[in-house]
């Protein structure tokens, strides 16, 4: 019997790419591995261009091809909802774009086949915007050396997934996912495979800066304990800094009395300093407690508007 693999191809605005990437993908599985069946899931996070209309024609001329179309935007959650819809017997989850790199499926699958459960895409150079590459390396660093998981560097979620690590994604019930988090965490057996991130095809990425950020930050608040102690300990430094510079104007006052006028600049110094180390402290925990109580609320990962080409009728996050 057949193995199958399942390619998950989240998109967003895309109506440029989504007809080659679909060609490409297409290719690949015909050309490099005609033994395996597979499926084309088109996960649109409901585009307002003619994505959807192209996924329609799509799924239409090819019967491998399939399409859940969201009611709403749900940014990352739509992509963690992905990888639970697929049926095969592993996963590849590809970006639209082509930043992703479709002749790089043959060699997961190759790595797949030598025993390993997931097979990750890690980036080694990218021809992105320098800039932005310099931020994300930074950001990788960081979270890497200050996780109580040890992070993947360069890591985007391109990858493919055995059907064992799915099913232990299923298990997981947290309505705000962090898939990078998942890949560091629980899988096992896993392979890194290097390669350069090529540029966009075509057009301009559709990801917000708020998005990007509150990626960032759910990383840093689900696996870091840093922000908290820093928020302690930096509390407790600045107060004994503050406490020692009291007592150093105390004593000065109280042995000169007259000569030496405290003055009025001292007081603003030390009113804006704590004040700006507060309202730091309080933002840093605010997006703790805000983590928390998007996981309390327990709301579904993403809300379904139309699926095509599967035999079944949309399903909850909560089905297997």
């Amino acid at each position: 019997m057949m193995k199958k693999i399942s390619i998950l191809c989240p998109c967003f605005n895309e109506e440029e790419n989504i007809v080659p990437i679909c060609h490409a993908i297409m290719e690949e599985m015909e050309n490099n591995l005609p033994e395996y069946d597979y499926e084309l899931i088109f996960l649109d996070n409901h585009s307002t261009d003619n994505t959807k209309n192209l996924i329609r024609t799509l799924c239409q001329q090819y019967k491998n091809t399939k399409a859940i179309f969201n009611a709403k935007n749900f940014y990352a959650n739509s992509g963690v909802y992905g990888l639970m819809q697929t049926t095969g017997d592993c996963t590849i989850n590809i970006a639209s774009d082509f930043q992703c790199p479709p002749d790089m499926i043959h060699k997961f699958v190759h790595e797949w086949e030598q025993g390993y459960k997931v097979v990750c895409g890690v980036k080694t150079k990218s021809k992105e915007n320098p800039l932005m590459y310099a931020v994300r390396t930074l950001y990788y660093k960081l979270i890497k050396k200050m996780s109580t998981v040890e992070q993947i560097e360069q890591f985007t979620g391109f990858a493919l997934y055995d059907k064992s690590f799915i099913e232990i994604i299923k298990t997981i019930k947290d309505p705000y996912p962090y898939l990078r988090g998942f890949v560091a965490e629980y899988a096992f057996k896993r392979k890194d495979l290097e390669f350069v991130q090529p540029k966009r095809r075509s057009g301009k990425s559709k990801m917000k800066f708020s998005s990007l950020f509150n990626t960032a930050m759910n990383g840093f608040t689900s696996y870091t304990k840093t922000g908290l102690r820093v928020a302690s300990i930096g509390g407790f430094i600045s107060s004994c800094i503050c406490l020692l510079v009291s007592l150093v104007y105390l004593i000065l006052k109280l042995l000169f009395w007259y000569q030496y006028p405290t003055g009025i600049a001292p007081i603003l110094i030390g009113v804006f300093f704590i004040g700006s180390l507060q309202l730091f402290f309080i933002g840093l925990l605010g997006e703790y407690v805000m983590n928390i109580n998007i996981r309390v609320m327990n709301r579904p990962l993403v809300i379904e508007e139309e699926r095509i080409g599967f035999d079944d009728q949309p399903r909850s996050q909560d089905e297997p």
